[in-house]
């Protein structure tokens, strides 16, 4: 499954130049000088549309802040920028002509965007100013999903001790209330303002939109600082009352790994106080959750510098990832899958057969073996191609269900690393349906439910994400529509929400994406439908049809987890390591209330070994107040305690993780019930209920 990685991606907002497509949107700050180009249609007045249905009048030339204060007073106060016939702009633009126009407010869905490139700008004021414009060569900004960032050039490296009197600085400069002024240039102008010498990064950009032969340049003015910006920024720096910087760290200048490394500053903003303090909360939480920390206190995985990004799994953590995939397992086996495993490694042939190698040659291992290129796996599909052509296949035997738990390596950036949830090697549950053309929309159909059974057991909301044709796709656009138009079929008939991904499907084929919702609202994509009617074409695969004509098969790519890795990472972050019974490495933690009683104690574990339970004994000399509190940071989630009363009786004393209150019950009581709710756990028609 070529284009199914094991990392989040980050979200970079179309308003602000990213590092990584700056030439992209750099390229677009010309258009927004369209509103000004108004010779020929001026009038002595306008018409106004608003949102509410209301049409108002206006002189030509009046401005989107005036036409705010107009509506009243309030509104006047609150607006920061406008929605103009479809396209943002800032709050001084003027209007010439009839147009639609929606006021937008800290409340709109399109403010944090403004909030958050107006404090990248901000910031690099303040670094200016804080170090010397002649000693600060400024590299871009932008906005993310959570926040923003700048890229430097400095004379000596910054620290996170740097950032209070930074942040300070960005406070005064708001205090001063300079407006945010957007201002045309003439390429002359803009020349001399951009010099190479002092500022290379910026005259990069402008050099850029001189060869795409713009006419003018959007420049955005704050006092004593100046840069190219398309916007809209807010009207003011004083509306920046809420941000907080929260890292320094090192960055490729526009993410390629060829270019110098710049500072990046990374922070985030909001319209109110009350929305930062509740953001750093929640990152505290994040924090508190880091499947990174948890892994080490509770002893699931470790990394070693002699292995780069690939997990080592320690016994409790071997037994989390063994769970994970026998449910796995247990559910398709159920629903007609057959279980298979190809080779880690194979040839250099293969892969150019199957066309990885153009598309991906950059992220593969390769060895040689007897004068021989040879790779390991990236993914599994040519070996599943490998097996389905192995034997003559008739229509009878479609759809094939085809499923494996196969091990992949992939090279990353080593700054890329990160924990489980970005590695170089980790296991893909993958699969491949072999389908007749008409049982496409059913097979898509069977295995959205399996996704959507697994992970209701998890407790995981999900969004769905249509991806199209990219731009390196193979194969002829007429397939593409074809295959693109029966997963859109497929969603529209199970009348699921969905949104479209434009140009994000893998090489072969579309795809259907889902992004789940971890317990802090993140969103992680994992599953994946992918369609395919490429690789067939590529393998000859065939099969033998009713009229004994041999006709392709269509492939249908399917994934659960994406990476068992990452999805233990994603698992571990939402359950904050309080696993539910049935996945917990330790069911019952056994408690000793003096040593007396390790006869008993080995013994209860013993019985509740036997009857498929994981228990563990602390057999230590610590007090047992110590030895609960150890038990509850392990999260353990059933603790028992057994002492003098527990022995005569043949009971325990038994409390759930993190509860306060104790019951006593016989040890055949305790094994039944927790048999009995490790059923209902892993059960797909409770967790529907």
């Amino acid at each position: 499954m070529s284009n199914l990685h094991p990392s989040a991606r980050a979200n970079i907002h179309p308003l602000a130049p990213s590092a990584n497509s700056a030439h992209d949107n750099e390229a677009s700050i010309a258009a927004h000088s369209d509103l000004a180009s108004h010779a020929a249609s001026v009038s002595d007045a306008i018409h106004v549309a608003l949102p509410n249905g209301s049409i108002r009048s206006y002189p030509a030339g009046e401005s989107i802040a005036s036409i705010a204060r107009s509506i009243s007073s309030a509104l006047g106060k609150s607006a920061i920028a406008g929605l103009l016939n479809g396209q943002l702009v800032d709050m001084s633009t003027p209007i010439f002509a009839d147009a639609q126009l929606e006021i937008i407010s800290s409340a709109h869905e399109a403010s944090p965007a403004i909030y958050r490139i107006s404090a990248a700008h901000l910031l690099a004021q303040a670094v200016q100013r804080l170090y010397g414009v002649d000693h600060v060569k400024l590299g871009g900004g932008a906005i993310t999903e959570q926040g923003f960032y700048y890229d430097f050039e400095l004379e000596h490296s910054l620290s996170e001790a740097d950032l209070p009197a930074i942040e300070q600085m960005m406070k005064q400069i708001a205090a001063e209330h300079h407006p945010l002024q957007r201002r045309e240039l003439d390429l002359s102008e803009a020349e001399k303002r951009f010099d190479p010498q002092q500022q290379p990064y910026q005259a990069q950009r402008l050099n850029e939109l001189i060869a795409a032969e713009v006419q003018s340049i959007i420049v955005y003015e704050q006092g004593d600082y100046m840069e190219l910006e398309k916007g809209p920024l807010l009207p003011s720096a004083n509306r920046l009352q809420a941000f907080r910087l929260m890292s320094v760290a090192g960055a490729y200048w526009r993410g390629d790994s060829s270019s110098p490394v710049l500072q990046r500053i990374q922070g985030v903003s909001f319209a109110e106080r009350a929305e930062l303090e509740e953001h750093l909360q929640w990152l505290q939480e994040a924090r508190r959750r880091d499947h990174r920390r948890l892994g080490r206190e509770l002893k699931l995985f470790m990394f070693s510098d002699e292995a780069p990004g690939m997990p080592f799994y320690l016994p409790k953590g071997m037994l989390l990832r063994t769970e994970l995939e026998q449910f796995s397992r247990k559910q398709q086996l159920q629903r007609g899958y057959e279980e298979v495993r190809t080779p880690f490694m194979m040839n250099q042939q293969l892969w150019e057969q199957s066309g990885h190698w153009d598309h991906y040659k950059d992220n593969m291992y390769f060895s040689e073996v007897d004068h021989e290129h040879f790779a390991l796996k990236p993914m599994n599909c040519p070996g599943h191609m490998l097996i389905y052509k192995n034997e003559l296949r008739s229509y009878r035997d479609l759809p094939m269900r085809m499923m494996e738990f196969g091990q992949v390596h992939r090279h990353e950036f080593s700054g890329a690393l990160n924990g489980l949830m970005r590695v170089r090697t980790f296991c893909q549950d993958d699969a491949h349906i072999y389908a007749r053309p008409q049982q496409i929309e059913a097979e898509i159909a069977r295995a959205m439910e399996l996704i959507d059974d697994m992970y209701n057991v998890f407790g995981f909301e999900y969004e769905i994400e249509l991806s199209t044709r990219p731009d390196d796709y193979m194969g002829s656009e007429e397939l593409w529509d074809q295959a693109e138009q029966a997963l859109q079929n497929v969603l529209e008939a199970r009348g699921v929400k969905y949104r479209i991904n434009a140009g994000d499907g893998a090489f072969y084929g579309p795809k259907i994406d889902f992004h789940i919702l971890d317990a802090l609202r993140r969103s992680w994509q994992c599953g994946t439908i992918q369609l395919d009617f490429q690789m067939p074409e590529k393998f000859d695969l065939w099969y033998v049809g009713e009229d004994s004509v041999k006709y392709r098969p269509v492939v249908i790519h399917r994934a659960i987890y994406g990476s068992i890795d990452r999805f233990l990472g994603i698992l571990t972050e939402h359950y904050a390591g309080a696993f539910p019974l049935w996945l917990a490495p330790v069911q019952v933690k056994v408690l000793l209330v003096s040593g007396h009683y390790e006869d008993y104690a080995f013994q209860v574990k013993s019985m509740l070994a036997q009857a498929g339970l994981r228990a563990e004994v602390d057999s230590s000399s610590n007090k047992l107040g110590y030895k609960m509190r150890e038990a509850q940071q392990q999260k353990a989630p059933y603790i028992v305690v057994v002492g003098e009363q527990e022995q005569q009786s043949g009971s325990v004393s038994v409390r759930q993780h993190s509860a306060s209150e104790q019951q006593q019950l016989p040890l055949a009581e305790l094994i039944s019930m927790l048999q009995a709710a490790i059923q209902e756990g892993q059960s797909i028609d409770a967790a529907a209920e």
